[in-house]
C-alpha cells in the first residue's frame, strides 16, 4: 500500500509500504538500518558505507554521497532512498526525487538523532527495534559523568584548518562531554576555516583531531604540540562524534574514556 510520511526536512513523501528495496546514501544510517535488521531490504550503499564490512563488501555501491551514480539508482529501482541534508549534495537529492521516494534527514543535535532513528523505524517497518534503539541510546547518554568544563577546538581538517560551530551534531556531542567549543559561535560557516593565528589566540585547554574526514595521525599531534605548548593536543575517533545512528550506543563510553585521558596531566 501507498504510504505518507514526513522527513526532517518538512517533505511529505509517498512510499509503497514496508519498502522492499532500500537505498541509503549516509553512512552512519547505513549503519543503523543494518541495526534495525534490514539485511534483505537494503539493496545499495555509498563508497563510504564501511560499517558494516559484509555490507560494504557485497552490498551494490551507488557512488559517494556527494557523487551519486545516478544511473546505477535507476537500475536498482528502490521503493525509497534515505538521505541527508548535510552529507549529500540537493541538487542530486532533487534529481533523484523525480524518479523515486526520499526521506530526508537533517541532524544537529542528539535529539534529532534520536527522532530520526524513530521516524526511519516507521518508515522501513521497524518501529519496535527503532523504539528500543532510542530506549538503549537514551539510556546510555544519562550516564556520561558530569565533569568541569575544558574548552576545547575540534578540527575537521587541515591545509585549510577546519574547525565546526554551535549548529553541528559534533558540537552537540562535545557539549554533552563537558566541552566548551571555542569556535561555536563562529557565524561564517558551519564548518569554518581558521588560520594557524587564531587557534593560537583562541587558547584552548584541548585541541582534538578528529579522524574523519581528514586523517589526522600522530605527527600532527607534534605539529600542533609545537604551536600550542599549554594545550593537550589528542587524536579522538570521528565517528564517535558524528555517526548518529546506532553507532551512538558505543559513544557514551568512548567518551568516558576520553574524559579520563583528559584529566591525566599533560606530559
Amino acid at each position: 500500500m501507498l504510504k505518507t510520511f514526513t522527513d526532517q526536512m518538512g517533505h511529505s513523501v509517498d512510499v509503497q509500504w514496508p519498502p522492499a528495496r532500500i537505498i541509503s546514501l549516509v553512512p552512519s544510517q547505513t549503519e543503523m538500518l543494518h541495526y534495525l535488521g534490514l539485511e534483505n531490504e537494503v539493496v545499495g550503499i555509498t563508497k563510504f558505507c564501511i560499517h558494516p564490512n559484509d555490507w560494504y563488501k557485497k552490498k551494490k555501491r551507488v557512488g559517494g554521497t556527494k557523487n551519486i551514480d545516478l544511473d546505477t539508482i535507476l537500475q536498482l529501482k528502490p521503493d525509497v532512498i534515505i538521505a541527508n541534508k548535510e552529507e549529500n549534495e540537493m541538487t542530486q537529492i532533487s534529481e533523484l526525487s523525480k524518479h523515486f521516494p526520499v526521506w530526508i534527514s537533517d541532524i544537529n543535535t542528539l535529539d534529532q538523532a534520536l527522532d530520526m532513528i524513530g521516524s526511519i523505524g516507521q518508515l522501513v517497518n521497524k518501529t519496535n527495534e527503532a523504539s528500543q534503539l532510542t530506549s538503549d541510546i537514551k539510556s546510555k547518554f544519562q550516564f556520561i559523568p558530569s565533569v568541569p568544563k575544558h574548552s576545547a577546538v575540534y578540527l575537521i581538517w587541515n591545509n585549510p584548518m577546519m574547525t565546526i560551530n554551535r549548529h553541528t551534531f559534533i558540537n552537540d556531542m562535545l557539549h554533552r562531554c563537558g566541552l566548551q567549543n571555542v569556535f561555536a559561535n563562529a557565524n561564517n560557516s558551519r564548518y569554518p576555516e581558521i588560520t594557524e593565528e587564531q587557534l593560537i589566540q583562541s587558547h584552548p585547554e584541548l585541541l582534538l583531531l578528529s579522524s574523519e574526514p581528514f586523517p589526522f595521525a600522530e605527527k600532527h599531534i607534534t605539529h600542533f604540540s609545537k604551536i600550542l605548548p599549554n594545550t593537550k593536543v589528542m587524536l579522538v575517533d570521528g565517528e564517535m562524534f558524528s555517526w548518529y545512528g546506532s553507532r551512538m550506543l558505543q559513544s557514551p563510553a568512548y567518551f568516558k574514556q576520553l574524559l579520563q585521558e583528559i584529566d591525566q596531566p599533560k606530559i
